[in-house]
């Protein structure tokens, strides 16, 4: 039998579709969907998916802030409260499009694109251009997280602003905080979701409303 691809020191005793070889049960767990883009057709990936799904929810939850005081939360500076609302933004347009979403795949996708931008790593790609991203949301999100620039009400010098690494993990540390809370033990509910389409659509109304200009003095 031949050795893992991956470690070349244990058997490769399962063969990875995406990567039309063999490699062993330890490689695949730790590098499932990580270092590797599994295909849905995948018997491991379908056998270990919600235990996985699980674990990503769970980790590094000790490492997070429980609640967010007034004058530590990062929604009071304006700045990263616009990087804030472009990522629910993108949460609550997914969702109307895809109305069987549900709390726990906003949860997971906002996880994944933290992963994402943390380890700045890019995916194997099954070569089949075929395949959709292995979770669209979350793509969805860190694209949304590259391109996001924050422009100044007055304009100065370097008025447009981009986001540096460690500004992108924090803001989705909150989003995924307000999440969790507001979904509480219903994460296979829509709470979340709808009270964020239901503020996106409060927004868009009174963006629509005519200003009032008053003279000046």
């Amino acid at each position: 039998m031949a050795k893992c691809l991956k470690c070349d020191k244990r058997k490769g005793k399962r063969h990875c579709p995406a990567l039309g070889q063999s490699i062993c049960s330890l490689c695949c767990g730790q590098l499932r969907e990580k270092e590797i883009h599994c295909p849905p057709s995948c018997s491991f990936l379908a056998q270990h998916k919600s235990y996985q799904d699980q674990r990503v929810l769970e980790k590094r939850h000790a490492e997070r802030p429980k609640a967010f005081s007034h004058e530590t939360d990062l929604l009071s500076d304006e700045r990263l409260a616009w990087l804030v609302f472009n990522i629910e933004i993108q949460i609550a347009q997914f969702a109307g499009k895809e109305t069987d979403l549900v709390d726990r795949d906003a949860l997971l996708a906002l996880e994944y694109a933290r992963e994402k931008v943390e380890k700045e790593k890019r995916l194997i790609i099954v070569p089949d251009s075929r395949l959709q991203p292995k979770n669209d949301l979350g793509e969805v999100i860190f694209q949304s997280l590259q391109q996001c620039r924050y422009e100044k009400k007055i304009i100065l010098p370097e008025t447009i602003q981009t986001y540096k690494k460690e500004e992108k993990i924090r803001c989705l540390d909150r989003v995924i905080f307000a999440a969790k809370q507001i979904a509480g033990a219903h994460i296979q509910g829509q709470r979340y979701l709808m009270q964020l389409i239901e503020r996106q659509a409060k927004l868009n109304e009174l963006s629509q409303q005519p200003k009032i200009i008053t003279p000046s003095s």
